[in-house]
């Protein structure tokens, strides 16, 4: 009789467990199936960029946060432009400290930087025109990201041309243009998707 006791009251937490089971199990799959087709999503808009394998790499963590907001998801691409323009500011701000640098790598140094600066400034008004697609001037709005996105690239190149046409250290050179082409990649995918938006 105690043996039918003990084993009556070992039942009931495994039936409370395999309850639990059974009924989370198809939540857990529903989440699941969600995750991959937002990833699929974010996968597809990538393909009509200019360098797809960076967007997905970078746009694919957002997946789930983006969903299936085309919106959103140009105002991820706009953040992320946001973030690498700030890091290659970090790098070229160091070129300064390098050994031996000439005066007018000093000068280009400082022209890259308010570069980069513009950069960055625009991306933010990038992102802050797409927050007012729901606007009545909608197709203004929309305009205006585009400028502001293609500015970024035009920057971009602004820096790097200082650093040619001249003899400077080769080693700051690449450093320099490696940064910018992060920024130029980055702005080209946002600007991809934001014109592709409504198509």
């Amino acid at each position: 009789m105690e043996a039918y006791s003990t084993c009556k009251s070992l039942m009931l937490p495994l039936l409370t467990i395999v309850l639990f089971i059974s009924l989370t199990q198809p939540a857990v799959t529903a989440a699941k199936d969600s995750n991959t087709a937002y990833t699929n999503f974010v996968k597809t808009k990538c393909n009509i960029t200019t360098y797809p394998s960076l967007c997905q790499k970078t746009l694919t963590p957002y997946a789930s946060s983006v969903k299936s907001n085309s919106t959103l998801l140009c105002i991820k691409a706009l953040n992320v432009a946001i973030k690498g323009a700030r890091d290659a500011s970090v790098i070229v701000s160091r070129q300064k400290e390098q050994k031996g640098i000439t005066r007018y790598e000093a000068a280009a140094i400082k022209d890259c930087m308010e570069d980069v600066k513009d950069a960055v400034y625009e991306l933010k008004l990038a992102v802050e025109a797409m927050g007012h697609l729901g606007d009545k001037d909608k197709e203004f709005q929309l305009a205006n990201a585009k400028t502001y996105a293609s500015a970024v690239i035009t920057d971009a190149d602004s820096c790097t041309d200082g650093f040619s046409g001249r003899k400077v250290n080769p080693d700051v050179k690449d450093i320099i243009n490696r940064s910018m082409t992060v920024i130029i990649k980055l702005s080209s995918n946002a600007l991809s998707l934001i014109n592709h938006l409504y198509v």
